[in-house]
């Protein structure tokens, strides 16, 4: 267990505000591990929960520890997590993304949350980013027991994301990962390994993101052990993958943020979504685009807003 020290103190003197530990749930038998942050309150105070987990391929250490230290530190409690395949949770083979066991892996993770000890189980969050913001929406439509949900750069709708990738990398690029799909979805039928594609790429590679600055971007949130690789067949099942259409049953507070210059998710779908959501709060923020948000000035707009949407609807 680690402590997280405050140095921010008026008379200088060293303040833990947050501890953080490594903590594991099982999903579907298979072990999800985490990082479990708690603020530094009184033992017999109960706090409220963010549950959180990465995006497209994303993992834990991939920019997303500052987001959770910053909830930890007021006074929230944090679960984030890695999916199975992917960090440091379990699951072979590696590096293989479905939605579906991402969403199972999430309805474990908010399972554990409630049963931990000194957490409130009425007021358990979920905080998502790009795909991952789908699957908060999703859970979120399906578990009234969800207190609140933030979604950053959300990918709401799988159809609009697509159209989306054809407008900036064209329809022959589409076209290459659709083809990869049906190979690995081929591989799988075998019972073979998956075919592993780049997660980003520079402009003209062939990767599943490979937008402008994209590569250098995400390179620079991610760690050491983060793989550039994941499986081929989520081409073929994106598209099909639509929170968007789950948004009438949704009702806890909701805060959409929508980077308007995002060459990677939809913006329109994002702030057409937050106006169908009953109880939404929209953010657009017209200079973002899908990963400045991780990082910088655009980083302490976006968690200021997120923190002060936490502290009305679940401190």
């Amino acid at each position: 267990m680690s402590a997280v020290l405050d140095m921010h103190s008026r008379n200088l003197r060293t303040v833990p505000v947050f501890q953080r530990e490594d903590v594991a749930f099982q999903s579907q038998g298979t072990t999800c591990r985490a990082w479990l942050y708690r603020p530094a309150r009184s033992a017999t105070t109960r706090t409220a929960c963010i549950v959180m987990a990465h995006g497209l391929g994303g993992t834990r250490a991939a920019g997303l520890e500052p987001f959770a230290e910053r909830f930890a530190a007021n006074g929230h409690a944090v679960l984030l997590f890695d999916y199975r395949h992917f960090g440091a949770s379990d699951g072979a083979p590696r590096q293989l993304l479905t939605v579906g066991r991402q969403l199972d892996d999430w309805r474990a993770a908010i399972r554990h949350a409630r049963t931990l000890p000194g957490v409130d189980p009425a007021r358990v969050a979920l905080w998502g980013t790009s795909l991952s913001s789908g699957h908060v929406l999703t859970i979120g439509a399906e578990d009234s027991g969800v207190a609140a949900i933030s979604a950053q750069n959300p990918m709401t709708d799988g159809l609009a994301t697509v159209l989306h990738l054809i407008r900036n990398a064209g329809l022959w690029h589409l076209c290459k990962l659709a083809a990869l799909g049906l190979v690995d979805q081929l591989r799988a039928l075998l019972g073979l390994s998956p075919l592993l594609l780049p997660i980003v790429g520079r402009v003209g590679q062939t990767a599943t993101l490979n937008a402008a600055g994209a590569y250098e971007k995400y390179l620079a949130i991610a760690d050491a052990s983060w793989r550039n690789q994941m499986s081929a067949r989520l081409a073929l099942t994106l598209g099909l993958y639509r929170p968007s259409t789950k948004a009438q049953r949704l009702r806890c507070p909701v805060l959409i943020q929508a980077c308007m210059e995002d060459t990677v998710v939809s913006a329109p779908a994002a702030v057409a979504l937050a106006r169908r959501i009953p109880r939404a709060e929209l953010k657009q923020y017209a200079c973002m685009d899908h990963f400045s948000i991780y990082a910088g000035n655009d980083f302490e707009r976006a968690v200021g807003d997120q923190l002060r949407f936490f502290h009305k609807t679940i401190a």
